[in-house]
């Protein structure tokens, strides 16, 4: 964590989703991973963050869309509270930067793992709502997902994901991916990923995981059969 105490990690985390807890115990509990073994973790708010999020989102799209029928807007609000599109958001905003994490949790790059940042997404809006009620937590996930709102109709797919379908949809080969280097402390790992696809040019990525090297890596190779 790139903040030197608890209490400057949290105004951090509050500048950057745009509230201030009145009790700073919620927020601090939204952002304690269970593989501290502390009790007091963040599962409990994570269910019902889950199901604040369904309904402001709900209700947003109620609003906006209101010539779209049941299934138009169940399949909007399905793209916008899935783990992925949760997880997109949680490490545009740097999230990941203030999850209280076991050392070795976090020598394994939980602080960028896809599925505990959506977590704590959905447990700090949990916490939102518990600390001032629903127009907060109602403001604070309009601001988080901007312009997704009127925009996302289906949910992100993963990029390694999306690279086999391309490569299976030319009957090429699945994609091959390498750990090449590994650098950096135990507790800032650097991975450095090469990539190679049939027919294509072999590339390198780096990430703090071999996960997030391998989806840059696919990233780029997406970006690069798009662009030709």
């Amino acid at each position: 964590m790139p903040y030197p105490d608890k209490a400057s990690s949290f105004k951090a985390l509050e500048k950057k989703i745009g509230y201030h807890f009145k009790d700073p115990h919620w927020l601090e509990r939204a952002l304690t991973h269970p593989s501290t073994n502390d009790d007091y973790n963040y599962q409990r708010l994570e269910f019902l963050g889950d199901r604040v999020l369904g309904l402001v989102i709900a209700h947003a799209l109620f609003e906006e869309f209101r010539g779209e029928n049941e299934g138009g807007l169940a399949k909007r609000h399905t793209a916008l509270v899935q783990g992925p599109t949760l997880s997109i958001i949680g490490q545009a905003h740097k999230i990941g930067e203030h999850i209280i994490l076991s050392s070795s949790e976090k020598a394994s790059g939980g602080q960028m793992n896809e599925n505990i940042v959506s977590d704590v997404v959905e447990a700090m809006l949990g916490a939102i709502y518990l600390d001032g009620g629903y127009e907060p937590v109602r403001k604070v996930v309009l601001n988080l997902w901007g312009d997704n709102i009127h925009t996302l109709e289906t949910a992100p797919q993963d990029p390694k994901t999306e690279l086999q379908e391309w490569l299976q949809a030319r009957g090429l080969a699945l994609p091959v991916y390498e750990i090449i280097a590994k650098e950096g402390p135990d507790h800032a790992p650097d991975f450095t990923v090469s990539l190679s696809a049939e027919g294509l040019e072999s590339i390198t990525a780096k990430g703090p995981s071999r996960r997030q090297a391998e989806k840059t890596a696919a990233r780029k190779m997406l970006k690069i059969v798009r662009d030709d």
